[in-house]
């Protein structure tokens, strides 16, 4: 399924023939809207028609419209589980859109609410330890020579010089 521009007067359309109850809620999603019910998505726009998640009875009735399939976003045989991609029309119905959101929407509705994942940085925070952090590194402090066998090389080194000059 090739990708299409959502039309911006499907907007409308769609948002109107929601189901009229509190839980739902909508979001702007990939330039469509998407309609939610405890953080489930149970309908949306996509192209120049609607997608909706039906029971498998509902399924097989709406894969019985003239141009319904089973949602393939991608075009690439990875279907949506539960979604069906209404045929264009559907849009010129404002009644039969209503109807097949509603279906959507109760079916959607006995799922238990979807839990929210931790953000990217939360998750990666916990996922991944702070490193710790390392000890100072230990340095061999430089050798010292005694005192003594210091002085003893100077001398040494001042004779054989005085040596030389002779």
């Amino acid at each position: 399924m090739a990708w299409v521009k959502v039309p911006a007067e499907n907007h409308p359309l769609f948002k109107a023939a929601l189901p009229k109850d509190p839980r739902v809620s909508t979001l702007n999603m990939f330039g469509g809207v998407a309609a939610m019910v405890h953080g489930n998505i149970f309908g949306g726009l996509f192209g120049r028609a609607a997608i909706v998640k039906l029971s498998p009875e509902d399924q097989t009735a709406a894969l019985a419209l003239d141009g319904a399939e089973p949602f393939d976003p991608m075009g690439n045989g990875r279907v949506m589980t539960n979604t069906v991609f209404l045929p264009e029309t559907i849009m010129d119905e404002p009644g039969e859109l209503r109807d097949w959101l509603r279906k959507a929407f109760e079916y959607i509705a006995t799922l238990p609410p979807k839990q929210k994942k931790p953000t990217k940085a939360k998750s990666a925070a916990k996922a991944t330890p702070a490193p710790k952090a390392k000890p100072a590194a230990k340095t061999k402090p430089a050798a010292k020579k005694p005192a003594a066998k210091a002085r003893a090389k100077s001398k040494s080194k001042s004779k054989s010089s005085k040596r030389a000059s002779r």
